[in-house]
């Protein structure tokens, strides 16, 4: 699909010299690496990986938008149309950072679906809130085990009370993700399937870039 600028907001995986996986960026972020030599292209085609610079992966753009346009977000340049990578990696970069998973709204939405963990319902965000489920007021502190995803209703009923003292029952125990959990989001698109291989097997967390 042609796309414009909106598209340099599509996600790419950032891998080290070592193929290990260690950050996600703005697709924009991606193309400035390569257009500086400090990144290529990581291209799954046919159970393989092959490498392309900018020059080469621009040539081949010609290639995909006429058999398997589908496949790839796209941009348009002055003088042509290029598919934006799912994957880079970098050419001098050996280190793998271990950084924890932030404790935010948008992460416990993405952990939890957008499920309400006691009705089981899924909702728009903007009908969620985040419900302590032990009551700061009874000591409960804001952390990975003590935060979920509640609808309006479910979280009004709860008030300022356990879950047993309002006899309400969560779905699942909450736990701290190994990894962001928008990650594992992302990977339901046909788009990043790519990033599977390299996640999967992987020891880190990557740090989603805001």
């Amino acid at each position: 699909m042609l796309a414009g600028v909106a598209q340099l907001d599509e996600k790419v995986l950032v891998l080290n010299r070592a193929f290990a996986a260690i950050r996600v960026i703005p697709a924009r972020r991606a193309f400035i690496l390569l257009c500086k030599g400090i990144a290529e292209v990581v291209s799954v085609e046919d159970g393989r990986y092959c490498n392309y610079d900018i020059h080469s992966w621009a040539d081949l753009a010609r290639l995909q938008r006429e058999i398997e346009p589908e496949r790839h977000a796209w941009v348009r340049t002055a003088r042509f149309e290029i598919a934006i990578p799912t994957i880079i990696r970098l050419l001098g970069y050996d280190r793998v950072p271990r950084q924890p998973v932030r404790l935010n709204r948008r992460n416990i939405y993405a952990r939890d679906h957008n499920r309400c963990q006691y009705c089981g319902r899924s909702f728009p965000t903007r009908e969620l809130t985040l419900d302590h489920v032990r009551p700061r007021v009874q000591g409960g502190g804001s952390s990975w085990e003590n935060l979920v995803c509640a609808c309006l209703r479910c979280n009004t009923r709860k008030g300022g009370r356990t879950p047993d003292q309002a006899n309400m029952r969560l779905i699942r125990t909450p736990i701290r993700p190994k990894r962001d959990p928008t990650i594992t989001v992302r990977l339901g698109a046909r788009r990043y399937e790519t990033w599977k291989a390299f996640l999967d097997n992987a020891y880190w967390t990557v740090e989603l870039a805001e």
